[in-house]
């Protein structure tokens, strides 16, 4: 499938009454969900496009067997995970929370908001860490356990890139 029409098709679902849009197109499989989820094929896609008009195929079927849920539990990782990925290593006895997607990060709902997750604060399983925009839709990412934000890695109203370290967290 053509760059420009993988970008056509996502920019029309977002701006549609659907609530779910699935297209298979060869190798390619397509699930668009929205509110609730969106797949890596296509935050990978659009971000392929952002980056570079030439997307290989090859990327874009791996993406695609990675399905990313946002408005669901955060994705977390241990500091072996992390130092096996290449990411940040969180701290000892804290793990990272990194964006699922590319997008934009905003930790209030609105400029005179406060932040839904500060330093210190303790946040419940399912509360609002930040909210993360593609697109045009405003995504919030949840946690997926009790937890204390030990750090913020990420500034308000920065492009945060997918696996990009967002939260320092402790159990609770």
């Amino acid at each position: 499938m053509e760059d420009r029409t993988l970008l056509a098709l996502v920019e029309k679902f977002g701006s549609s009454n659907l609530a779910e849009l699935e297209l298979v197109d060869g190798s390619t499989r397509l699930v668009l969900k929205k509110a609730v989820a969106i797949t890596a094929s296509a935050a990978a896609a659009v971000a392929n496009m952002a980056l570079s008009e030439e997307t290989s195929q090859e990327a874009a079927a791996v993406a695609a067997a990675k399905p990313v849920r946002l408005g669901l539990p955060a994705k977390t990782e241990d500091a072996d995970a992390a130092a096996a990925a290449g990411h940040v290593i969180p701290a000892p006895g804290t793990e990272a929370i990194t964006s699922p997607i590319v997008a934009t990060f905003y930790r209030s709902a609105g400029p005179d908001s406060a932040p839904f997750a500060d330093i210190g604060a303790r946040i419940k399983a399912g509360q609002t860490l930040c909210i993360l925009e593609a697109m045009k839709m405003m995504n919030h990412l949840e946690a997926e356990f009790d937890c204390e934000i030990v750090a913020v890695k990420a500034k308000n109203a920065d492009l945060v890139e997918y696996g990009q370290t967002l939260f320092e967290v402790k159990r609770l």
